[in-house]
């Protein structure tokens, strides 16, 4: 039985070997990312040459200052695909992790409070290549405009930007984005999705095609890798998760 984190991490791992996008050959996921991670230890393990720097692994963490060798790495043009994600994400592709209400979180406004926008407007600006990846599909995420933009997903001409979006994937479809018409397309929908129900589901307006395809189900090789050697990679970082997906237990 094919788990939806499987199927996730593949669909990130092909999006990653885009050959019509620029080359992810430096790639770097945030803490607490084990499915973006999955899918970058699959393309890794597929015999693809890519570096991968991964801030939440415990060892063989190539970054001796954390995020702030990070963003040095970034502004300098020396990472190449990067992942965010968003407590609200528009149809621009504007991300806010900041929060809801007149004063995010706080007030009699009823808002809610996220983690912070902290470095993703600066890997967002500065990232060739970002994906956007939230689990959750819903309208309270995917809003027709977010309440406060953290990191905007286009600029306005004569704004230096290396790049943006290149798609967005949730646990029910997956978008390419279009940073010309500043507008997603409906690419594919997940198995038990279809045209209707993402449309349900989604708070801003976007493309699709005439006959909507399903999300490819992992091959036999990939999903043999993700339940071994990327299983094998992840345990001492991610132990929940690869017991909870991959059925495996870190060493005791």
């Amino acid at each position: 039985m094919i788990q939806p984190e499987e199927r996730l991490a593949a669909a990130l791992a092909r999006l990653i070997l885009d050959p019509t996008a620029p080359p992810a050959r430096h790639i770097a996921v945030g803490a607490a990312s084990p499915i973006p991670a999955a899918a970058c230890w699959l393309v890794r393990k597929q015999g693809h040459d890519v570096r991968l720097s991964l801030l939440h692994k415990r060892s063989g963490n190539p970054f001796t200052e954390g995020t702030r060798e990070l963003f040095d790495l970034t502004g300098q043009g020396r990472i190449d695909l990067f992942f965010l994600g968003g407590g609200q994400i528009d149809g621009q592709a504007n991300l806010n992790l900041v929060g809801t209400g007149q004063w995010p979180g706080g007030g009699a406004s009823g808002g809610v409070r996220f983690p912070g926008s902290f470095g993703s407007a600066y890997m967002y600006f500065m990232t060739p290549r970002t994906i956007l990846f939230r689990e959750e599909h819903s309208p309270r995420v995917l809003v027709p405009q977010v309440d406060n933009v953290s990191a905007p997903g286009v600029s306005p001409p004569g704004v230096f930007r290396r790049g943006t979006a290149q798609a967005l994937v949730t646990g029910k479809a997956i978008f390419r984005f279009d940073p010309a018409r500043a507008r997603f397309a409906l690419e594919s929908a997940h198995p038990g999705e279809d045209a209707a129900s993402i449309r349900a589901a989604t708070g801003f307006n976007y493309d699709e095609p005439a006959s909507l395809p399903a999300t490819p189900d992992p091959s036999d090789a990939e999903l043999a890798l993700l339940r071994g050697p990327v299983c094998e990679e992840m345990l001492e970082t991610y132990p929940d998760f690869c017991a909870r997906v991959f059925g495996r237990k870190a060493a005791a």
